[in-house]
């Protein structure tokens, strides 16, 4: 069979990325260009800014990209591109980018949902089995999401508000952690013991979660041991926000395994790299004797080599765009 080359272009956030992936699963070349250290003076990414910065970037990242892989677009089968969802200004750079190339070197379309690409990032570790559940966890998203084969995704449930990551952010910024402040909350944890008593959200029968009542409660717990002019132990409030936010979990991932007959559980999204989430996943798929994987840390937040992966089975499901395909802020995974 012939090797398929899938060009990957990501930039629903403030990454710039392009990537060169073979067959969905090998790892060709990839080239980010990371806007971290930009967006840290405002304590968040500003919209405006990282859409400049992806109209600086992307030329040249899609050039060291083809450098890197020794290959040309004559070598390129298909173009995967993220079209949504994401901050609106910065999709679109990269989408008239993968579209001009699209146009010029007559290479076929490939929309990618940016949650798809998350998803796929774990066939670049393992072979994914079904049926699977993914637990999408990010910044934006907290997702349970059911696959009985490639490309046949059905949502379970949901955030009801905040998305896990954005409330690891959050707290973080209560506790006076500098942005991006969900992983020095995770590297505090590790340091701290569980004291502080916190509610677990929405502990119900459904699918679903709920986090602004877990935030809201961590920063009355702040204001009011200040009232009291105690000091706060971050390392011990850390840790007993993290255990409560991860039980909110991995009871739902529990439910969903018992109750769907699910074979393999996967982690995708920024908050995969979250150590504490990690471990207890790892705890509880093992005891239940299901299979799990999760990415390297450098799939887990946005790249180009996840959206390549996905390219890849979307290209075999035979999904194409043409030229008038236009981003979007919010659309379902379908």
């Amino acid at each position: 069979m012939k090797d398929i080359y899938i060009l990957g272009i990501e930039s629903s956030c403030d990454e710039t990325s392009a990537s060169i992936v073979k067959n969905g699963t090998i790892e060709i070349s990839t080239v980010v260009s990371s806007q971290i250290d930009i967006h840290k003076t405002y304590g968040g990414v500003v919209p405006e800014i990282a859409s400049r910065h992806h109209v600086k970037n992307i030329t040249i990242v899609l050039e060291e990209c083809l450098e890197k892989a020794h290959l040309t677009m004559n070598d390129i089968d298909a173009i995967a591109i993220t079209y949504g969802p994401g901050l609106i200004g910065s999709l679109l750079i990269g989408l008239e980018a993968a579209k001009t190339l699209a146009f010029i070197y007559q290479k076929p379309l490939i929309p990618v949902h940016h949650i798809a690409g998350h998803i796929y990032a774990n066939s670049l570790v393992k072979e994914l089995e079904f049926p699977l559940l993914a637990v999408v966890v990010s910044g934006g998203h907290t997702e349970l999401v059911e696959m009985q084969d490639h490309y046949k995704f059905k949502k379970l449930g949901g955030t009801l508000d905040d998305a896990i990551g954005e409330c690891y952010d959050k707290v973080a910024r209560v506790i006076g952690l500098e942005y991006p402040g969900g992983p020095k909350l995770d590297n505090l944890a590790e340091k701290g013991t569980i004291t502080y008593k916190l509610p677990i959200p929405l502990k119900d029968d459904s699918y679903n979660f709920s986090f602004s009542g877990l935030k809201s409660a961590v920063i009355n717990l702040v204001h009011n041991e200040e009232q009291r002019g105690h000091t706060i132990n971050k390392e011990d409030l850390a840790a007993s926000f993290q255990n409560t936010a991860i039980q909110a979990i991995t009871s739902k991932v529990k439910k969903a395994i018992v109750d769907r007959n699910i074979k393999h559980v996967i982690l995708a999204g920024g908050v995969a790299a979250n150590k504490g989430l990690r471990k207890a996943m790892e705890d509880l798929t093992s005891s239940l004797n299901v299979d799990f994987s999760v990415p390297p840390f450098k799939y887990c937040t946005d790249n180009a080599t996840m959206i390549a992966s996905a390219g890849f089975y979307a290209y075999k499901d035979g999904r194409r765009a043409d030229l008038r395909l236009n981003s979007k802020s919010q659309d379902e995974l379908k």
